[in-house]
């Protein structure tokens, strides 16, 4: 078995990542940031790496930057089991946590595609909520429903329960048929920047719907 175009685009990934995060750091020099979090899940079937980056274009600005990338793959390195997400969003506030969404998603199925659509967000110290609606500019006319909650309420003063709920659900509009759906759970404890726990990741695929379920143990850390 070859496994040298699964080590590509890991290494791709992992490249992305990395710039992903350095840049944060070396802005914190102007102005204080928004966290970044990287989570990395072992499950019984494979294991999953997350990294969430909001970033806003300046304190003044009604512009942000928003992508929640995203690599799961297999124990044996199977091409088949390999996922790399990227999406990518340029938001503008028209309305207290309301914002219209454009951009792109780097997908290692699909190759990279243009989108539109609208974000909602809502964080406080115990919540935090975004809700995506976006229609894929492609072949297909997908359209997308993407969410991530948490919520940590204190339980010491120096520790939190940490509970995240995510999915996604992406649907063909020529075809009228299911094409990508998520939903992935969290349950731990927040200390600080870190936070861990037990996870379950519930994928499903194309109009067959395959499943592909996947438990385990989580990790996260919020860079600053």
């Amino acid at each position: 078995m070859n496994n040298k175009p699964v080590l590509q685009q890991l290494f791709l990934f992992v490249a992305l990542i990395l710039s992903g995060i350095s840049q944060p750091v070396l802005a914190q020099e102007s102005h204080p940031k928004t966290p970044t979090p990287v989570e990395f899940m072992a499950g019984n079937n494979r294991m999953f790496f997350q990294m969430v980056v909001i970033k806003e274009f300046s304190p003044e600005s009604k512009f942000d930057f928003l992508s929640v990338s995203s690599f799961s793959a297999g124990y044996d390195n199977k091409e088949e089991d390999l996922d790399i997400a990227i999406p990518l969003y340029i938001n503008y506030t028209i309305y207290k946590g309301f914002s219209i969404a454009g951009g792109a998603t780097v997908n290692n199925h699909v190759g990279i595609f243009p989108r539109l659509g609208a974000k909602h967000s809502f964080t406080n110290k115990e919540w935090v909520a975004v809700t995506i609606a976006s229609f894929y500019l492609n072949s297909q006319k997908n359209v997308e429903l993407f969410g991530i909650y948490e919520y940590k309420p204190p339980i010491t003063p120096k520790i939190n329960l940490f509970t995240r709920l995510q999915f996604l659900y992406i649907h063909s509009t020529r075809d009228k048929l299911h094409a990508r759906s998520f939903l992935q759970l969290r349950t731990g404890l927040k200390i600080n920047a870190l936070n861990f726990g037990i996870g379950a990741n519930l994928d499903q695929y194309g109009d067959e719907k395959m499943f592909k379920p996947n438990y385990g143990v989580f990790v996260g850390w919020a860079f600053q």
